[in-house]
C-alpha cells in the first residue's frame, strides 16, 4: 500500500517535532535512535506505517517501511526494506558509521523486539528511547493544541445530545451504546490509544449509581464493575434509577489526538450532598485554572484540590469512596495517559504548552459519582480550557 501521509502542509510541523526530539536526544547524551512503536511513528510521521524511523544527531531522519507498508520510490528520506537487519547495511552504504549509542523503546516494544533491534548494533550502548520521546511529546506544538481543541469541540457536540439518548427504563450499558453511536457519527475514530500494556479500555465509561463505588483493577479515577470479567470497568448493565447520577467519561479521539471530558447528569432528584460535591469539583477547577502556571510543581495542584475538598468536608468522598485514586489528572495527547501524572508526590514543574486533563471527582454512596473533567493547555496566564461545555449537574 502507498502511504497517505507526509503531506506538504505537515512538513513544517514535522520539522518542529524532529527538532524537539533531537534536543531531548542531546540532553540524554544519545546520538542515534531507532523507533518502531505506533505512537512514536505517528508523532514523527503524521500517519501510521509498519516499519522504523532512524533519528540521528547529525542527519535528517530516515523512514524505513516494511511490507505491507510501502513508500513511493521518489519520496525523499523514505526507503522500503524487507526486515530491520537491512538498516545497518543501509548505513554502511551511505558511508555512515554504526552508532556507538543507540536509543530503543524499552517501554513500548516487546522484549523479543528489543533483543532483535539491539542485535543490529552489537557494539553499541543501548539506552531508553521511550523516556526521550515522552520528554519531546510532553509539551505540544500549536498544531497539536489545535487538534486537541478540535477534539474537544466534537466531544462537546456529542455530549449535547446525551439527554436525547436517554429513554426511561434504560440500563447504563444501553445509554452508553447510544452515546457511542453519537460519538461515531460525530467522527470519533472508535479507539483509545493508551500507554502501557496493562490498561484496557473501550470507548469510555458510563458510571451510574452505586456502580461508581465498585473498584476496578485499573488505575482510573472512577472504576465500575463492567459487564464481563474480561473488562472489569465501566457500565455494569443495571437499570438507571431515580435519585442517582450518571457520569459520562467518553472518548474524545477524532484526529489522532485525544481530549478527555467528563460531565454528570442525574435522574429526577439527587441528594444535596451530591450537589454540594459536584459544585466543589467546579470550584476546584476554577482554583486550579488560575494557579497552574508554568513552573508550578504538579503536586501543588493535587494538594490544592485536596485542601478544598477538606474545607468542604468532602475528603471522605474525594476521588472515590471504597477505593480512591491517588491522582486528579494526567497529561494527554496522542495517548490518553501521557505525562505528567497530577499527584501528591510528583514535583515536576508545569511547562508552557503542556496539555493536561484535570478530574476532581467524588463518589457519594447510593447516589453515584459527581464532578467535572476538562482538558487544558498550560499557558503563562493559567489554564486554557480545550473542552468547553456546560459543567452544571444536569437532569436527564
Amino acid at each position: 500500500m502507498t502511504l497517505p501521509f507526509f503531506l506538504p502542509d505537515m512538513k513544517p510541523e514535522l520539522n518542529l517535532r524532529i527538532e524537539k526530539v533531537k534536543e531531548k536526544m542531546a540532553e540524554a547524551g544519545c546520538d542515534s535512535m531507532l523507533l518502531a512503536s505506533t505512537v512514536n511513528i505517528y508523532y514523527l510521521s503524521g500517519g501510521i506505517f509498519r516499519g522504523y524511523i532512524l533519528v540521528e544527531k547529525d542527519y535528517d531522519p530516515v523512514w524505513f517501511a516494511v511490507a505491507p507498508s510501502e513508500f513511493p520510490k521518489d519520496r525523499p528520506g523514505c526507503f522500503n526494506i524487507r526486515k530491520p537487519e537491512m538498516i545497518p547495511d543501509w548505513l554502511r552504504d551511505q558511508g555512515r558509521t554504526l552508532p556507538a549509542v543507540i536509543a530503543l523503546e524499552f517501554d513500548d516494544l516487546l522484549y523479543s523486539e528489543l533483543i532483535r533491534l539491539k542485535s543490529l548494533f552489537p557494539d553499541a550502548e543501548v539506552v531508553n528511547a521511550s523516556s526521550i520521546m515522552r520528554g519531546a511529546r510532553l509539551t505540544k506544538t500549536p498544531y497539536e493544541i489545535e487538534k486537541i481543541r478540535e477534539d474537544g469541540m466534537h466531544q462537546a457536540q456529542s455530549y449535547a445530545q446525551v439527554p436525547k439518548c436517554y429513554k426511561e427504563g434504560m440500563t447504563d450499558l444501553e445509554l452508553q451504546i447510544e452515546v457511542e453511536r453519537v460519538l461515531r457519527l460525530e467522527g470519533c475514530l472508535g479507539y483509545l490509544r493508551a500507554a502501557g500494556s496493562r490498561m484496557e479500555l473501550n470507548l469510555g465509561s458510563v458510571i451510574a449509581g452505586d456502580n461508581a463505588d465498585a473498584p476496578s483493577p485499573y488505575d482510573f479515577s472512577m472504576g465500575g464493575a463492567g459487564v464481563d470479567p474480561s473488562l472489569p470497568v465501566g457500565a455494569d448493565g443495571k437499570t438507571i434509577k431515580p435519585g442517582t447520577t450518571v457520569m459520562l467519561d467518553m472518548n474524545g479521539g477524532f484526529n489522532g489526538y485525544q481530549s478527555d471530558m467528563t460531565r454528570t447528569w442525574y435522574l429526577e432528584k439527587v441528594d444535596d450532598l451530591a450537589v454540594k460535591a459536584h459544585e466543589c469539583s467546579r470550584r476546584i477547577l476554577r482554583s486550579l485554572e488560575k494557579m497552574a502556571l508554568p513552573g508550578v510543581p504538579v503536586s501543588d495542584l493535587y494538594d490544592k484540590a485536596l485542601e478544598i475538598a477538606r474545607e468542604e468536608g468532602l475528603e471522605e468522598y474525594f476521588m472515590g469512596h471504597r477505593s480512591r485514586a491517588k491522582f486528579i489528572g494526567h497529561g494527554i495527547g496522542i495517548e490518553l495517559n501521557e505525562q505528567p501524572v497530577v499527584m501528591a508526590r510528583n514535583r515536576q514543574p508545569l511547562l508552557n504548552n503542556m496539555t493536561i486533563a484535570l478530574e476532581p471527582k467524588f463518589v457519594i454512596p447510593h447516589v453515584g459519582a459527581v464532578g467535572v473533567e476538562n482538558t487544558y493547555c498550560v499557558t503563562p496566564d493559567g489554564l486554557d480550557n480545550l473542552t468547553v461545555f456546560p459543567e452544571e449537574l444536569a437532569e436527564l
